[in-house]
């Protein structure tokens, strides 16, 4: 069996972590099994359309570096890959599933659903749902005459169509991570399949879809689970059954403290970005932060979510993408939910950083710099680069770690130089500067060598004057090595520098 695997999102608005590991697992499974992964867009409810969200997340999946083999801007073999370019041939299939008696028409207004839910509402139902108990009370083609169907029919009659849930029968799901799992069919309602401007529901696409396109197996968050039911019916209705897809329902992303599914309210409130880039509400112009603008490496990111409800059975936990490829297998996928943890996200994007080579680092970090207004020769930024990785979690940390190279700080935690400043120290800095004006070979060994005998000379502790120096250079207690430092901003820099608190 040729394995074909879609990522299926509505574009409704920024792309979850959550979405993005479906994304990934369905990439990791396709790759390892020389398979196909397909980007398909599931924009059938039109009221919940978002302008600009399709675009988002072909760029995400592009940022990550998980682009599909087919989709609507690549094309394929399977053409179209928008829901909405695909609406005539719903029709057909939902016409089919009422010929078959496992589907009727629904002529209930706004107003009879309204009545239906509080008229039958009782201590043992207390919610109402258009289902086996109430179907035979409303306006529909079981319980209207043919004639009588026709007549409404050739009005051009507003309806939807309903799949007619079976009343005593359990269905036994195989799931790939899950075994098997038995639904009551009595308990799920009978869902809207095709609505009354014609456009067909989540329900009735993604299968009429999945077998057109061949798909072989869905990989899904877990709260898709309640709609199994309906689904697996559906491929057998439609007589389908036997070319099915396999079914994975993926473990749910948890909020740090395992208390719920992980929302942008979560996020949000606790200060990390839950989206994988920034999305703009076009609505409201409301901003919501995503990793690779908090300064996440991509493939940290991909790392990072690949551990999130997976075990590679091995102490490793960095991984390349090739590598992950290799290894994956959905055996190891948890059942359970995975608490997400910021800190050991930033510990991978860490890891990333450290790893990478400042050459290959320097077109990511250099907007952070210019950000500032500074624009620094690319020989200057590699050198700089290389001096302060080692004490970045995030590409944004360059900033702050290496703005102080190219303009002079702005503010400095100066109670360090002035608690402590006294005559002594004046005359220290006077004289290392005045020293700086003369030394022939600018290079950190010999800066430190002529600060450490200027101290021995004054009778000065290097402890004493070393942190203030590096206050004076930085702002802070923070940076590399303080002579590597002035090695790079340079003899005029560094004197000016020191002047400026020279009594």
């Amino acid at each position: 069996m040729k394995v074909r695997v879609r990522f299926a999102p509505s574009p409704t608005g920024g792309l979850h972590l959550g979405g993005v590991r479906t994304i990934l697992y369905n990439y990791l499974f396709a790759r390892r099994h020389n398979g196909t992964f397909i980007l398909r867009i599931e924009d059938t409810d039109q009221n919940r359309f978002v302008a600009g969200a399709e675009q988002y997340i072909v760029d995400c999946m592009k940022w990550c570096g998980l682009e599909p083999d087919e989709s609507p801007e690549k094309g394929g073999e399977y053409t179209p890959y928008r829901q909405s370019d695909r609406k005539p041939m719903y029709r057909e299939y939902a016409e089919k599933l009422v010929a078959s008696g496992h589907a009727y028409y629904a002529f209930d207004t706004a107003e009879d659903l309204e009545h239906m839910r509080a008229a039958y509402k009782t201590a043992e139902y207390t919610n109402p749902q258009y289902d086996h108990r109430t179907r035979n009370k409303m306006r529909n083609s079981l319980t209207l005459t043919a004639t009588e169907v026709q007549a409404l029919l050739n009005a051009n009659t507003p309806y939807v169509i309903r799949i007619k849930m079976p009343e005593d029968k359990t269905l036994i799901i195989s799931d790939m991570i899950r075994g098997e799992i038995a639904f009551d069919c009595s308990l799920v309602d009978d869902k809207v399949l095709l609505k009354a401007d014609g456009m067909p529901t989540y329900h009735l696409a993604v299968v009429v879809d999945d077998y057109l396109m061949k798909i072989s197996h869905v990989f899904r968050g877990e709260e898709w689970l309640p709609s199994a039911p309906v689904h697996v019916l559906l491929w057998e209705y439609l007589g389908w059954k036997h070319e099915m897809p396999q079914w994975a329902h993926l473990p749910l992303i948890l909020k740090p403290d395992g208390n719920g599914k992980l929302s942008k309210r979560d996020g949000d409130r606790l200060g990390f970005p839950v989206y994988a880039m920034n999305w703009t509400d076009p609505a409201t112009g409301g901003l919501t932060k995503g990793f690779r603008e908090m300064g996440f490496l991509p493939e940290a990111f991909i790392n990072m979510l690949a551990m999130l409800g997976w075990n590679p059975g091995i102490e490793q936990e960095i991984f390349t993408l090739d590598e992950l490829v290799e290894r994956f297998s959905l055996d190891r996928v948890h059942k359970g939910g995975a608490k997400f943890d910021f800190e050991k996200a930033k510990w991978y994007n860490q890891q990333y950083i450290h790893k990478k080579e400042a050459v290959d680092l320097l077109p990511l970090v250099r907007p952070y710099i210019e950000s500032a207004g500074v624009h620094p020769t690319d020989e200057l930024l590699l050198q700089v680069i290389q001096l302060v990785k080692e004490r970045c979690v995030l590409l944004s940390d360059f900033r702050e770690q290496g703005l102080f190279f190219f303009q002079t700080p702005q503010t400095f935690d100066d109670k360090i130089i002035t608690e402590k400043w006294n005559d002594q120290k004046n005359t220290f800095f006077q004289s290392y500067a005045d020293l700086l004006n003369t030394l022939e070979n600018w290079n950190s060994a010999t800066l430190e060598q002529a600060f450490a005998e200027l101290c021995q000379q004054q009778g000065i502790k290097k402890g004493d004057v070393l942190l203030p120096f590096r206050v004076i250079l930085v702002g802070g207690k923070f940076g590399p090595g303080v002579f590597h430092i002035i090695e790079l901003i340079g003899r005029d820099e560094t004197i000016a520098r020191i002047t400026k608190w020279i009594k």
